[in-house]
């Protein structure tokens, strides 16, 4: 069994994410679905004090480009909407197993919500069915609220509620965002693939091909780490990964410090190797997304980067440590801190509210020179080209920031 050191492992998983090395060249508009498949997923979330999530999670990995590309990969079906690890953009050579998996096994609560509605609501499912198969696609406000506040699911009011119920069910598809909401049609007109049959699959082999995608989405992974890449069950120990070892797909290897043995896809191969040589040199600086997969699972981002995030933003805010919408700084290969940022767009600003350095992190000049140059990539990308640093621990900080970006 080879035995991969903490920083080599790191520089594995990074490299598998695509964040070990900026993009040499600018980004092209197809390098958004190309991200997509390399991660496997992309989560969507919508508060957006900065860019939203899945934008930002883009921008890590691609640096400038036009936020519309996402909306363009998913009109044109290189990608499409489902629930996995939470909602998420997938890329299309996947639809047809994540339909299987929604179907058959993943027991998400936006699934399980949809299956109770559809058995106390089934007739206005169909209605709004009958309506959208003959009028056309839909956005939840093309329909009037007509009284109250709306029911259960955040008090939306029930054309939402139906429409979400049928898009968990797979009886509705996204066609596209407009302006980031969601336009609904029938699954077989926005993704044309599923009027052929599904391809089959052997017995038992649907669960063991996410198990494959969420090692090679994460480079090098402890087996209890896997179920949650994808949202799969059952939370998995060594001996369930023991017939993928045995056939060659995956390969067992040791990290030092790790009490568990680590896991790696045989399509990893040739990084694995380059891993054991030292030869995974991780020179990438961004502002990562609380909801990029480098940082979703707490106990993960702790055990490679020394790392402790929880997000705040449904913390009150008496009880926040670090701020609402925190984002991990990631250096060269480390997480050494974190910001809590706003983008006032209108004024052309981009607010650093709070930057804290990683506890026991004493940064280097060079450092400070590329988080300060990350941060100015970021603000002018957003439009706000203007940035303001806040509070900053340690309080230096501050001044060595400014310094820096004047020179950025």
């Amino acid at each position: 069994m080879q035995t991969l050191s903490l920083p080599q492992a790191r520089a594995l998983h990074l490299a598998a994410q695509g964040l070990l090395q900026p993009l040499a060249r600018p980004a092209r508009e197809g390098d958004i679905a190309a991200c997509v498949q390399r991660m496997g997923l992309l989560q969507i979330d919508t508060i957006h004090v900065v860019a939203r999530s899945p934008y930002l999670v883009l921008h890590a990995r691609l640096g400038d480009y036009p936020p519309a590309w996402l909306e363009d990969a998913l009109a044109n079906g290189a990608l499409f909407e489902t629930w996995a690890h939470e909602a998420c953009f997938a890329p299309a050579d996947d639809l047809h197993l994540h339909r299987a998996y929604n179907r058959e096994g993943r027991t998400h609560w936006g699934i399980a919500h949809a299956q109770k509605l559809a058995v106390a609501q089934r007739p206005q499912l169909d209605a709004l069915l009958d309506q959208i198969r003959t009028q056309g696609p839909v956005k939840s406000s093309d329909f009037v609220r007509l009284e109250g506040k709306g029911g259960a699911w955040w008090g939306w009011k029930d054309e939402k509620r139906w429409l979400e119920a049928l898009f968990a069910l797979g009886e509705l598809m996204i066609a596209r965002r407009d302006h980031f909401h969601r336009v609904y049609d029938l699954s077989e007109r926005v993704a044309p693939a599923l009027r052929q049959p599904a391809p089959a699959l052997p017995p038992g082999e649907l669960a063991a091909v996410w198990v494959e995608k969420a090692v090679a989405a994460l480079g090098v992974t402890q087996a209890r780490w896997i179920n949650d890449y994808f949202r799969t069950k059952p939370r998995l120990q060594d001996a369930h990964l023991e017939a993928l070892v045995r056939a060659g797909r995956i390969q067992r290897v040791a990290v030092e410090g790790w009490a568990a043995g680590g896991y790696v896809h045989t399509n990893h191969a040739g990084l694995l190797q380059q891993a054991l040589a030292g030869d995974l040199v991780a020179s990438h600086t961004a502002l990562l997304s609380p909801f990029d997969p480098v940082v979703w699972d707490r106990e993960r981002a702790s055990t490679f980067f020394d790392f402790d995030y929880k997000l705040e933003c449904y913390t009150p805010e008496a009880q926040r440590v670090y701020g609402y919408f925190v984002l991990p700084i990631l250096c060269c290969g480390e997480l050494i801190g974190r910001l809590d940022a706003k983008a006032h767009r209108a004024e052309g600003v981009f607010e650093v509210k709070s930057l804290h350095a990683q506890p026991g992190c004493v940064w280097t000049e060079q450092q400070v020179q590329e988080v300060a140059a990350a941060i100015h990539r970021c603000a002018a990308w957003h439009g706000t080209p203007q940035v303001r640093i806040g509070s900053t621990q340690p309080a230096k900080l501050a001044a060595a920031l400014r310094r820096a970006l004047k020179r950025a």
